[in-house]
C-alpha cells in the first residue's frame, strides 16, 4: 500500500494541478487504492490466524482483480499524462516503496 499512499500523496496532486480535466480519473484511482488497502488488510489478518488455504487464495483473487483492472485503467488514462509531467520530487516519496 506504500506505493498507492505515496500516488495519491504526491504524485496525483501534482497530476491534478497540471491536468484539471483529470479530476475524475484520479478519484476513482484513489477509490481503488482505497479498496486495494482494505483487501490487503483482510488478506493480512486471514494469514494472521492462519486461516485455511481456500480463504487465502479468495482474498488473494480478490486483490489480483481489482489490481489488474486498476493498472490496466491507470496505463489508459495517465502514461501520457507522466511521460510529460515534470515533477521534481524523491521518486521514492512520489510512488512509496517499489
Amino acid at each position: 500500500t506504500g506505493h498507492h499512499e505515496g500516488e495519491d500523496r504526491r504524485l496525483f496532486p501534482a497530476i491534478a494541478a497540471a491536468h484539471p480535466e483529470l479530476a475524475d480519473t484520479l478519484r476513482r484511482l484513489e477509490q481503488d487504492h482505497s479498496m486495494i488497502g482494505y483487501l490487503v488488510t483482510g488478506l493480512q489478518s486471514a494469514i494472521d490466524r492462519a486461516a485455511p488455504r481456500a480463504e487465502l487464495e479468495r482474498h488473494l483473487e480478490g486483490i489480483s482483480a481489482i489490481m489488474a483492472s486498476h493498472f490496466a485503467y491507470e496505463e489508459r488514462q495517465l502514461l501520457t499524462v507522466l511521460d510529460s509531467l515534470e515533477l521534481q520530487a524523491d521518486p521514492s516519496e512520489v510512488l512509496g516503496p517499489l
